[in-house]
């Protein structure tokens, strides 16, 4: 029998029984889909925390309260340490050599009012190198001016959003605000950035870091974002602030270095297992599409006894009669496969225009594991059928005895 002869007996049998069919496309098609829709999530996650971490600037390092080995766990957010970071332990590491720029952050929720307008707002103090290290940019006027960091200004910088809600179209810059007990003139709106891990940015209010200490009633540091000067300097710079602060520390090592390149690191890892665990999720749907196939061709056999039987008395082989059954499941498979892959396009470029911020990740390597898997669990489990038909005798099967 002649391949050409196999794949037209094989399209006859898909076309003479098209529910069938078409049924069995479908459940191979979901499985495939589901396999690249979902890697293609995973990877989307990895690149959007990616960007998110890049946007919080380059050689970044982040300096935390208190240490994670003696508390067993991550540093506290704002709980009680030994000796909390203090604006002079930021202004000790601005003089160390591998350190290009630190910004010290105090934040804090308060009411904000302006005319007859109120909205709780996320105030962070800081000071001039908070722009440069966050990689912000301004709209309008000027960001926190320089100077003495322990000097607190009634002066502070919107974000864009705050700026649209609390002014309209009216004019923010020189007016003043009611910052809970408070008073601070607008010098400056930030351009609209979005959001970076969870911080609204547009909806924020940048003060001075004294003014942020005397309005939050805090010695206090939340964090002090440090900037290395190049790639290179990020390892000497993170040893070098370290060993600062635990000389200011009185000994202790009572703080946590961490790296920009180490939380990306970390995160990749768990990204990559969740894709690698998700896609062996979604692949069992195909396993499941196979075990649908093999029913399908039971059946199939089933009802072309007399046929089969007829192939095997005008002198088909076995092999032969094997070859036909396996070709009608490869090709259920195959464009199943094919079907799964334009269904799987489809949503890709659907959410990419509903969701451009987070746009999923049409992944190589998961069309070939999909692809794959489907040709091979829809062969692997016709294998039971295919030999059955085989097997056939031909003239119980002529008979209908079979």
């Amino acid at each position: 029998m002649r391949p050409a002869d196999l794949a037209s007996l094989a399209g006859g049998s898909l076309r003479g029984h098209p529910t069938r069919s078409l049924l069995t496309l479908l459940a191979m098609a979901i499985g495939v889909a589901s396999v690249i829709v979902l890697s293609g999530l995973t990877e989307g996650a990895r690149d959007y925390v990616r960007r998110q971490f890049l946007s919080l600037g380059t050689h970044l390092l982040i300096v935390l309260p208190g240490r994670n080995e003696t508390h067993g766990g991550p540093p506290p957010l704002l709980g009680s340490t030994p000796e909390p970071l203090t604006l002079d332990d930021a202004l000790a590491l601005t003089r160390l050599a591998p350190v290009r720029r630190v910004a010290p952050v105090v934040v804090g929720n308060v009411p904000v009012r302006h005319g007859g307008l109120e909205r709780e707002v996320t105030v962070v103090g800081s000071t001039a190198a908070f722009l440069p290290v966050r990689r912000l940019r301004l709209a309008q006027g000027r960001f926190l001016p320089p100077g003495d960091a322990h000097r607190a200004r009634p002066v502070g910088v919107l974000g864009a959003r705050l700026r649209r809600e609390l002014f309209g179209p009216g004019e923010a810059l020189g007016t003043w605000l009611r910052v809970q007990d408070r008073r601070f003139r607008v010098i400056g709106v930030l351009a609209d950035t979005g959001q970076a891990l969870g911080l609204d940015l547009g909806d924020m209010l940048v003060v001075p870091v004294a003014s942020a200490q005397q309005l939050f009633d805090t010695d206090s540091l939340f964090r002090i974002l440090v900037e290395a000067r190049d790639a290179e300097s990020v390892e000497p710079a993170r040893e070098a602030v370290l060993r600062t602060l635990r000389r200011r520390h009185d000994g202790r090592e009572d703080v946590t270095v961490v790296t920009q390149g180490a939380m990306l690191a970390a995160f990749d890892r768990i990204l990559r297992a969740l894709s690698l665990a998700v896609a062996g999720v979604a692949a069992i749907s195909l396993v499941v599409a196979g075990v649908l196939t093999m029913n399908v061709m039971l059946v199939s056999v089933a009802q072309r006894t007399a046929e089969i039987g007829l192939l095997k008395a005008v002198g088909a082989a076995d092999r032969q009669v094997l070859a036909l059954i396996l070709a009608e499941s490869a090709s259920l498979s195959g464009l199943g496969a094919l079907l799964g892959l334009t269904l799987a396009a489809g949503v890709i470029a659907l959410e990419r225009r509903l969701f451009p911020a987070f746009p999923l990740a049409f992944e190589p390597w998961a069309v070939g594991f999909a692809t794959g898997a489907a040709l091979l669990t829809g062969i692997a489990f016709s294998l039971l059928p295919a030999r059955r038909a085989a097997r056939l005798d031909p003239v119980a099967a002529l008979a209908g005895h079979a």
